[in-house]
């Protein structure tokens, strides 16, 4: 675990980009529908080829041209939804007007100031998660501000974005990607540098997160939110790490960046010590003619090369730790993946592999390397080994001068891996297919935050501290709303969308088959005493594993209807009949005992408090 630091000696600064989808009923520039499909369920696919343009600046994005230097083919998979905007075959529709009220009532509440005239740009993507080489964004609202317990963070911007298609896999020939994601309205919300540890990064993270949910119309689970955190420290550089899934792993994220920075501070300080510097990469194929080793063999077998690059001042360093499990050596093994190489091979950790000792002396020899250098080799097809080398290289040139500015991937454990060069001004430029809107926040209301509802929860509908904050922050909570305002009792809507669905799920009852309009129509059987409140578990059961029934139909086939009051007291009448000596021996004690037998002769069909009021009231006729 990374030992905590002075984050102001350091002079920590941190900024996060949150993105979020929004559950609107159409993508932001088609009218297509935004629900996702399993890519078994494509109809066709077709390929395209991206690659860069020159913005109206003239110039090509560093981002972009790195990414376009990967030779890849890029597979779309397409469903009976897709149209010819998402294939990029067709220009964009006008801004989606649903969409764009969200993102006004988000900036409300972020307590923005809205734009006169939202204008969409284009950004250059070329890494095939848009069919046309771009993602559309545009500026919505400026200058707003939360507060955190550390102090106020600005929110510098809301963009209005279309989403991503979704990466499936890694194909022999590229990548795969499907289409039901791309369009998926999405805003973008950017904070000024104004966090100053961990845990102002996660605190903010949430605050921002608990207004998006508070407007009831984002999406929901893994993969609908992802946050991006800038860092920085004074003697080191910005860092971008995208796709922080949960918020959970931002703390953890920003402690081991500033880890990471530090550690590549005191390697350039040991560097500068040595008079560090990098050599010419040549190739080394010679040296490994006769190896045992079989990923050098598998490469030369093949008719590709062995390229070394010699690391001068670098011993003992290319295997120093930075982050738990990486070093820099994986530093620039992850540049040398970026142009296709499985990796690198270097000498801090040679001889190994089926690299012999005699192999690292003829390596280091061959470039000419003494004690203090370090030597590092790719062995693949010998153009991936060359452009992996010349990867590597300038990765190492950069650890003399410090802390690389670029963007980096989120791992799980909090660590971060390299992903390309920070993006510049430019990737953008106007949008011409799509006229400007002029944003009127007059038209929509400010949500209620979550907070608030917790409260009216507890205040309006009775339910306790614990339920009223599942309910409230609960993906279901629109739904909860709905069906109250239709006469739904509270403790049952609420209890039947979080305890009961909880339990279901715990049994393995396929929960995710139920739609609001099962959940809908099983509760209102429940408020017009069709279906007995403890049933409303079995309905849903049964409409979770046979989804094309109703819930009529269900109650129907299995039974499961309530009965009447006359049918209940007939039925606890009965019950007192045949323990009549019991109840003139303990009066109201003997209830807990009838209770069981009352509800077991209805067979669930009745309620319990109309069975319990109907019981004490013919136990006290009889004592």
């Amino acid at each position: 675990m990374t030992a905590e630091y002075d984050y102001e000696a350091l002079g920590l600064v941190a900024g996060l980009e949150i993105h979020q989808q929004l559950d609107t009923e159409t993508k932001l520039f088609c009218s297509c529908p935004t629900e996702r499909h399993d890519p078994d369920e494509a109809v066709r696919s077709f390929t395209r080829y991206l690659h860069p343009t020159k913005s109206e600046l003239g110039e090509i994005d560093e981002a972009a041209l790195e990414e376009s230097q990967i030779d890849r083919e890029f597979e779309y998979l397409a469903y009976d939804s897709t149209c010819l905007v998402e294939e990029d075959d067709e220009p964009p529709h006008r801004l989606d007007d649903e969409a764009l009220d969200v993102a006004l009532e988000i900036a409300q509440l972020l307590d923005m100031g809205v734009v006169d005239q939202a204008h969409v740009m284009r950004k250059i993507v070329v890494d095939g998660s848009n069919t046309s080489g771009f993602q559309r964004s545009s500026l919505i609202a400026t200058d707003g501000e939360i507060e955190t317990s550390e102090g106020p963070v600005g929110i510098e911007d809301l963009l209005l974005e279309e989403e991503s298609a979704q990466r499936i896999e890694e194909t022999d020939s590229g990548v795969r990607w499907s289409l039901d994601r791309l369009g998926i309205p999405l805003v973008e919300i950017g904070t000024s540098p104004d966090i100053r540890s961990p845990e102002q990064a996660r605190e903010a993270a949430e605050r921002i997160g608990m207004l998006l949910r508070s407007t009831g119309t984002v999406k929901r689970g893994l993969g609908t939110i992802r946050q991006d955190v800038n860092v920085s420290i004074a003697e080191g550089a910005r860092v971008e790490m995208k796709g922080v899934q949960s918020l959970d792993e931002i703390d953890d994220l920003v402690r081991e960046e500033v880890g990471r920075q530090v550690a590549l501070l005191e390697i350039r300080k040991e560097l500068e010590k040595r008079g560090a510097s990098v050599g010419d990469p040549i190739d080394a194929s010679a040296v490994f003619e006769d190896t045992e080793s079989g990923v050098v063999r598998g490469a030369l077998s093949g008719g590709g090369s062995v390229m070394a690059v010699p690391l001068r001042g670098f011993d003992g360093l290319v295997g120093r730790e930075i982050q738990p499990d990486r070093r820099l050596g994986t530093e620039l093994s992850d540049h040398a993946k970026r142009h296709g190489a499985g990796g690198i091979f270097h000498t801090d950790e040679l001889p190994a592999y089926g690299v012999t000792e005699s192999e690292v002396g003829a390596l280091r020899e061959a470039v000419d390397a003494g004690e203090e250098d370090a030597v590092a080799i790719v062995a693949d097809n010998t153009r991936t080994a060359e452009l992996a080398i010349e990867a590597v290289a300038e990765r190492a040139r950069t650890a003399i001068d410090g802390v690389p500015e670029e963007t980096r991937g989120a791992n799980e454990d909090g660590t971060s891996r390299y992903l390309r060069p920070l993006p510049g001004a430019a990737r953008m430029y106007p949008e011409t297919d799509v006229p400007p809107v002029d944003p009127d926040p007059s038209e929509v209301e400010t949500p209620e935050l979550l907070t608030e509802k917790v409260e009216r929860y507890r205040s309006e509908h009775g339910l306790d501290a614990g339920l009223a904050e599942q309910v409230a922050y609960g993906r279901r909570m629109p739904l909860f709303e709905r069906v109250v305002g239709e006469g739904v009792d509270p403790t049952l809507a609420a209890g039947t969308l979080e305890s009961t669905l909880t339990e279901l799920r715990r049994d393995d009852v396929p929960v995710e088959s139920l739609t609001d309009a099962h959940l809908t129509e099983t509760l209102g059987l429940a408020r017009d005493g069709d279906l007995p409140k403890g049933s409303v578990g079995a309905v849903l059961t049964v409409l979770a594993e046979e989804p094309s029934l109703t819930a009529e139909e269900v109650l129907e086939r299995e039974n499961l209807g309530g009965v009447s009051e006359d049918e209940v007291r007939d039925a606890v009448s009965e019950v007192v009949d045949r323990n009549a000596g019991q109840v003139e021996e303990e009066g109201m004690g003997a209830f807990s005992g009838l209770m069981g037998e009352a509800m077991g002769a209805l067979q669930g069909k009745a309620d319990g408090e109309v069975v319990s009021t109907a019981l004490r009231e013919e136990i006290q006729k009889r004592t």
